[in-house]
Parts: C-alpha cells; sequence; structure tokens
C-alpha cells in the first residue's frame, strides 16, 4: 500500500482578491507561508457552479465543500436544487405539499413557515418563502404565519431591515378578504432556533417557546422589534433576542393543534434540531410542554439515515460513490476528527450526507467537544486538541487515510472580530507546523486545503462606498498543497475545484477513481 494520506481542511482559509480585510495575510503564518513558497500548489474553486450552487455568485459553505471534497463530483445542491424543484413544479405536486395544504384547508388552520429571512442562499433563500406563500394561496390556503430569523452572517450583519420590509411588502400585497398573512416571531440566528451538532439546546428551546408558545417580549410589528432591539443592544442581526408579535395582548401567530408548519431552510445542519422537537415522540433535549399535533415539514430532509423529518418538499442529492466507499472496498483504514463545530462535515456531509459509517471496522471518528462561547473569546478553539489527536493516531501507524478540519477560519471569521480571526489563522497554522514534524517522521503525505473562504475577507465596501465588518463566506478560492519530503509531485496545469481533491488523493493511493469523478490534478 502507498504511503498514508493526511488531508487537512483550513475552514475558511481562502486567498484575498481584494486585500480588504484579510485575516489571513495579517496573520503571522510561516508554515502555511514555507508550504506555498515551496511546495506543489494550485488554487481551488469552491463556490458556485463548483459546488453545485445556482451562479458563481453563490457563496460556497462547508456543507457542500465537504460534499465535493468527499465525492470527487459536482451534485445540484441547495438553492440549484430548490429552484429546480419550484420551477419544475416537482415540489408543489410531492406528496407533502399536498398534505400540508390539504390539512389547514381542511380544519380551517393556520401555514407557519419557519426560517432565515435573508436572500444569502446558504440556509435559506427568501424567494423561497415568497413562492410557497404565493402557491399557498393560490391553493386556497386563507391563513399564513411566518417565523423569521434575522441572518447577518451569510448577508451583512446589519441588513435585517431590508428583508423585513420586502416580507412586508409582498404580505401587504397579499392580504385581502380570503388571506391573512403576517410575520408572527423571530430573533437572531444565533440567539434562537439554529443551534446545530446539539452544542447548544437551550437556542431550540428559546426558539421553541417563541415560534410555538408565543412567549417572549411583545411588539407590534417585526419592523418595530428590529429596530427597537437594534437602538437597544446594538447587536448586529444574528444576535439580537427574541422577539413576538401581538395584537391587543395576544400572539398573532402561536403553533397550535392542526396547523402545518414548513422549516424552509435548506441546509441541514441547523434544521435537524428544530426537526427532532417537532417530529420525535420521545425527546428529552428541553421541555416541550404539549407538543402540538401539527403535520410538520422540512424544505429538505436534513438527515436521511434518522428520517429527519420526515415530511419533506425536495429529494436532496443522492449522492453515491464517495471516497470512503472508494476506500471501504479497498480494505483501507480511515480517521476522520474535528470538534463539534465542523465534526459533522469530516463525517456525514464528507460521506455524501449519510449519518452512519460505510464500515464499522475501517473508519474511526473523533469529535472533540467544543466551547459553548462566542468564538472571538477563545480563537484558537479545539485546534491543538484535534492535533493531539492527530498526532496518536499518525503514531498508532494504523491508518491509511486521516482527514480533520479545523474550524477557525470560518467560525471565529463569523464573529466579525479581525483580531480574534487573525489568532485563530495562527493556532491552524502551528496544528500544521506540528503535523508537518510527524508526518516526516511516519512518512505521510500531507495534503492542505480549504471548503471556501471566509477570513480571508473580513470587510467589505457597502453601497454608499464606505468600508464595513463583513461576516460571510467569501467567493475566494481557496489552496491545495501537497507536502511530501520524500516523494516530488507535479500538479498539472487547469482550473480546479474542490471535486478534484478526492480523484488527486485516490490516485496518491494508486487505485482507479470511479468513472463519474473529475479529474486528478496530479
Amino acid at each position: 500500500m502507498a504511503k498514508p494520506v493526511l488531508l487537512v481542511v483550513m475552514d475558511g482559509v481562502g486567498f484575498s482578491k481584494t486585500g480588504l480585510g484579510d485575516a489571513v495575510t495579517e496573520a503571522n503564518t510561516p508554515t502555511l507561508d514555507w508550504l506555498l513558497a515551496n511546495c506543489p500548489n494550485t488554487r481551488l474553486k469552491a463556490h458556485g457552479g463548483a459546488v453545485g450552487l445556482p451562479t458563481d455568485d453563490d457563496m460556497g459553505n462547508s456543507e457542500v465543500g465537504h460534499n465535493a471534497l468527499g465525492c470527487g463530483q459536482i451534485y445540484s445542491q441547495g438553492a440549484k436544487l430548490v429552484n429546480e424543484s419550484i420551477e419544475s413544479g416537482k415540489m408543489y405536486s410531492s406528496e407533502a405539499w399536498k398534505e400540508l395544504v390539504e390539512n389547514v384547508k381542511s380544519k380551517n388552520s393556520t401555514m407557519h413557515f419557519i426560517g432565515l429571512l435573508s436572500d444569502g442562499n446558504v440556509h435559506a433563500n427568501i424567494s423561497h418563502l415568497i413562492n410557497m406563500i404565493k402557491k399557498a394561496k393560490e391553493e386556497g390556503v386563507s391563513k399564513v404565519r411566518i417565523h423569521a430569523l434575522l441572518d447577518g452572517r451569510d448577508v451583512p450583519p446589519t441588513t435585517g431591515a431590508t428583508y423585513i420590509q420586502q416580507m412586508e411588502d409582498v404580505l401587504a400585497e397579499l392580504n385581502d378578504a380570503t388571506f391573512d398573512g403576517k410575520i408572527a416571531s423571530g430573533g437572531g440566528r444565533m440567539k434562537i432556533t439554529m443551534d446545530r451538532y446539539q452544542a447548544d439546546w437551550p437556542m431550540v428551546e428559546l426558539g421553541w417557546k417563541t415560534h410555538v408558545k408565543g412567549e417572549g417580549r411583545q411588539f407590534g410589528s417585526a419592523m418595530e422589534a428590529y429596530t427597537t432591539l437594534r437602538e437597544e443592544t446594538g447587536m448586529v442581526d444574528q444576535d439580537l433576542p427574541a422577539f413576538v408579535i401581538a395584537e391587543n395582548g395576544e400572539p398573532v401567530g402561536k403553533i397550535v393543534d392542526g396547523d402545518s408548519v414548513i422549516l424552509y431552510n435548506f441546509r441541514g445542519d441547523r434544521a435537524i434540531e428544530l426537526s427532532m422537537a417537532f417530529d420525535m415522540d420521545e425527546f428529552n433535549y428541553f421541555d416541550r410542554g404539549p407538543k402540538p399535533d401539527v403535520c410538520y415539514a422540512g424544505m429538505l430532509q436534513y438527515d436521511g439515515d434518522l428520517k429527519l423529518p420526515q415530511r419533506f418538499l425536495v429529494n436532496p442529492p443522492e449522492i453515491t460513490n464517495t471516497m470512503t466507499e472508494v476506500f471501504v472496498a479497498a480494505g483501507m483504514n480511515e480517521y476522520a476528527i474535528s470538534e463539534t463545530q465542523k465534526y459533522g462535515h469530516v463525517t456525514y456531509f464528507w460521506n455524501g450526507n449519510k449519518s452512519g459509517k460505510f464500515s464499522e471496522e475501517l473508519e474511526t471518528y473523533v469529535e472533540i467537544p467544543s466551547d459553548n462561547v462566542s468564538f472571538d473569546e477563545r480563537p484558537w478553539m479545539k485546534s491543538a486538541e484535534i492535533t493531539d489527536k492527530l498526532i496518536e493516531a499518525i503514531k498508532s501507524k494504523k491508518y491509511d487515510f486521516l482527514r480533520c478540519n479545523f474550524p477557525n477560519g470560518d467560525m471565529v471569521g463569523h464573529t466579525g472580530s479581525m483580531d480574534a480571526t487573525i489568532i485563530g489563522v495562527e493556532s491552524v497554522d502551528l496544528a500544521l507546523a506540528r503535523l508537518m514534524k510527524v508526518c516526516d517522521e511516519y512518512g505521510v503525505t500531507l495534503c492542505v486545503t480549504a471548503d471556501h473562504g471566509n477570513a480571508d475577507e473580513m470587510l467589505e465596501k457597502n453601497k454608499k462606498g464606505g468600508v464595513q465588518v463583513r461576516t460571510a463566506h467569501s467567493l475566494n478560492p481557496v489552496p491545495f498543497i501537497i507536502y511530501d519530503k520524500d516523494v516530488k509531485y507535479t500538479i498539472k496545469d487547469g482550473n480546479y475545484g474542490l471535486a478534484n481533491v478526492a480523484p488527486t488523493i485516490v490516485k496518491m493511493f494508486g487505485l482507479t477513481a470511479p468513472e463519474c469523478w473529475e479529474d486528478s490534478m496530479i
């Protein structure tokens, strides 16, 4: 068997095109600098069409990035998948949609929509929500309530009023004697509802109380709530407190028996826990109180193995012929590690949106629990602990292919703190130095890449020409580097994306890639 290979994913570390807010360049990164100066390397496209998204204006994300890294192919993803389903009419002919509509019509009840209110196209898109509301009215639904999660992460940090106004304008056009549509509740996406990997269940509990029970601070409108909370707290959209819209002291949109509920986010990681709360009978993560008997569906099935949710509007990409399947067929041992924030990316998303292992014997997964604090407070995150475990795994000589994700550049980058993000990038550089040393000692080929950019573009120009903090992913390319002190590799000329990584690594092992894969870079 060929030498072992270690793939390091430096989450959110790209090459800046503008130099504006470039925490990667500002950071002291002697290891990364040396690798780029002395090793075969290229720049990979990690957004838009390279990862299955609709256009090259669509930023990549960790989910689609790890799908592409892990399967060597490009599948229609996220917004593109939903767009295709809406345009073809397939969504509205699905059994789930028909059931949701018939449920509220037969009971004269309410159809609720919960999701991220923006056009960031990473978790959700407001255009999908608007399209569904219009279709619901067309099909005879008479009452709609929206539970709006404010973004400020995949879009500029204080743009919530723009999306609230857009939604209010649409509802004003639709509302008449036959139709009643209102925004009913909301709050910042990092404050309520959208936790992931079961790291902070109280977030989901607060969302449940806000959306379902109508408990919380009351306002007369979503715009009033937004402007008041922004003024009082000074917080950006993603961190704003929860709010409830009320009339005469009564919430306008509690979720009650007989209602239909659609979680319209298409990205799965921050949709699974709310789906658990609605779908699971046996549930002990928080006290739901009397669980309303509703017809619940997600935009997608967020976890195919756990069947969450049971109803969904759009079929997810059926990803087959993954790298792990190739390695399992060859009898190779694999090791995957990250901390909680990105653990699902090196396991579930890597293996084609599958929760289970292809082989219990050949695959080893390790999760380092993330700190439950804002990442700008501890920007080193768990980089040292991940590296410790990786070094142990390499020294065991058990594993043929090892992969890890260092979340720092992405998770700290999302806080908007330039100083903290610089520290996060430097922490990953220290980890690379330690890993290079053990790779030399144990004869391991080291490959370094990223899943998308973020830390490379922490500032942006606004429409007025001023500079503002940027918390979203970038559209910048990411590195792919091969380090091996004994073997000389040559990267062929070409335009490559994340899906070219899997065939490259498989070729290092002398294995044959599936015909459906992209080309190797070596």
